[in-house]
């Protein structure tokens, strides 16, 4: 079965309970896309390397090794979104899930209508969004520059490696030179929908962004922190040079 979006590429479920897995398998291909299930993280990067996923679901508490270490591995050899399941419940270890590079975060137990939304939602940011974004967006003398309809990243002429939310995250707020966004405008313009936890969510991805673009919080030439408010981008755009 193809996915919705005409591709062959699967969404990787990662989930030593088999019958959650059977239950997320069915519910996702009902909704339309293809799937493969790993039970380790062994089999999930055997997976990964025959055959490039879509989207990765991935279960935290594998029998060989920590869901955490598996997600480094997977985003050492791609930007494919995650999404991490797991029981772990408190805000603390849901940041360092988005620290590691989530795009999002599920708790244990859930509702797998609820589930195939937030794949959809990560999906449609990821790669669905195109109107507006023809050209990329460049600044400070293309110092960086963002591709919205590739969502891809380039700082000093070097590809940065984003997940789809940070990428997002940035392109929002580059849309809107000056402007001052809250904690709460942000994610709900990256992530879709309300999360719980959004203030810290939010630190956290800028924090990964402003490491990736090499930008210092301590003098920010892309991104400035308004300390109660939120942020805002303060890179000058690049203006196209009219063709004679």
């Amino acid at each position: 079965m193809e996915n919705l979006n005409g591709t062959r590429h699967p969404i990787l479920i990662v989930e030593d309970d088999g019958k959650l897995s059977r239950v997320l398998q069915v519910y996702l291909e009902g909704a339309g896309y293809r799937t493969v299930r790993a039970a380790t993280g062994a089999q999930a990067l055997e997976a990964f390397s025959r055959e490039t996923p879509l989207l990765i679901l991935l279960d935290l508490m594998l029998p060989d090794m920590p869901g955490e270490s598996l997600a480094q591995e997977f985003r050492k050899k791609g930007n494919v979104p995650i999404i991490m399941v797991t029981a772990r419940s408190s805000e603390e270890e849901r940041i360092a899930g988005f620290a590691l590079g989530a795009d999002d975060y599920v708790v244990k137990p859930f509702s797998p209508r609820e589930l195939v939304y937030r794949v959809r939602a990560l999906l449609k940011r990821s790669g669905g969004e195109r109107k507006d974004r023809e050209k990329p967006l460049s600044f400070n003398g293309g110092a960086l520059v963002l591709d919205g309809t590739s969502y891809e990243t380039w700082k000093d002429g070097e590809p940065v490696f984003l997940t789809p939310t940070e990428f997002k995250i940035l392109l929002t707020l580059a849309s809107a030179p000056e402007r001052v966004w809250s904690r709460d405008q942000l994610i709900r313009r990256a992530l879709g929908y309300a999360f719980e936890g959004y203030d810290r969510t939010v630190d956290a991805h800028v924090k990964n962004i402003r490491q990736k673009i090499g930008d210092d919080p301590r003098r920010p030439v892309f991104i400035q922190t308004l300390y109660g408010v939120g942020y805002r981008f303060a890179g000058k755009r690049d203006h196209e040079t009219p063709v004679e």
